[in-house]
């Protein structure tokens, strides 16, 4: 398994202000919820999720894409 497969990172404005590795689906995704409940309010805050070992492709953000 690899540990840093999957990447969760919060930015606020156009700069990464945290960060996070996992190599469980499941664990990130509980995660990425509770940083959305936790740190999504900031201004600015985006919050996204990504699979390393597929090239960064983004498999969730917050706010959604659009919105």
């Amino acid at each position: 398994m690899d540990n840093e497969r999957f990447h969760l990172t919060l930015w606020t404005g156009d700069r990464p202000v945290m960060h996070g590795w996992w190599g469980d689906l499941p664990t990130v995704e509980k995660k990425y919820l509770r940083w959305v409940g936790e740190r999504g309010s900031r201004p600015g805050a985006r919050i996204t999720l990504t699979d390393e070992a597929d090239g960064g492709r983004v498999l969730k953000s917050w706010p959604d894409e659009g919105h």
